[in-house]
């Protein structure tokens, strides 16, 4: 899953050269073949070297508080979501939906690396859910539906309704 999040991510960031990549271990670390260097292990390194080889700064933060609240959901992405089961994934998108309440990125008032690949993250969770599930957690549809229609972020994944349409009698008006 990993190594087609990095490819999306590649072209999301308009790199024109895909990288080589590999999976190490059981759990299948991404592993970067650097040509200029040793070879870079692990999704957010990955991730952020890509960001800065395509001269992407500003995905990393604009201000050393965003940076921060960036890698804090790079962090979460990796240590709760990736291999998290059925149950803990719904303590995730609670606590998210909590978080999202008042904004509408993750850090700050644009869409950063962060919010891209914790897209890519929560997508496998969205997808077992049905749309009853899914409207117990509005605050995190709402900004997942709105990032599944970012444009270049949802290369490899379907798109999921995620919202159901509501339909109003006149009396409701």
């Amino acid at each position: 899953m990993a190594l087609r999040e990095l490819s999306s991510l590649e072209k999301y960031l308009g790199l024109k050269k895909p990288n080589k990549y590999s999976t190490q271990g059981d759990k299948k670390v991404p592993v970067l073949q650097n040509n200029n260097g040793p070879p870079l292990a692990g999704l957010v390194t990955i991730a952020c070297h890509l960001v800065k080889e395509a001269g992407r700064p500003e995905l990393l933060g604009d201000t050393a508080e965003s940076r921060a609240v960036v890698q804090q959901w790079l962090e979460c992405r990796v240590t709760r979501l990736d291999s998290c089961t059925k149950e803990d994934g719904k303590t995730v998108l609670k606590d998210l939906n909590l978080y999202l309440q008042d904004k509408v990125y993750l850090a700050g008032n644009q869409c950063t690396l962060a919010d891209v690949l914790m897209y890519y993250g929560i997508h496998p969770l969205l997808v077992d859910l049905a749309i009853q599930e899914k409207e117990q957690y509005v605050n995190v549809t709402r900004w997942f539906d709105h990032m599944q229609h970012y444009p270049g972020v949802r290369h490899h994944l379907p798109p999921l309704v995620v919202l159901r349409n509501r339909i109003y009698t006149s009396r409701n008006h």
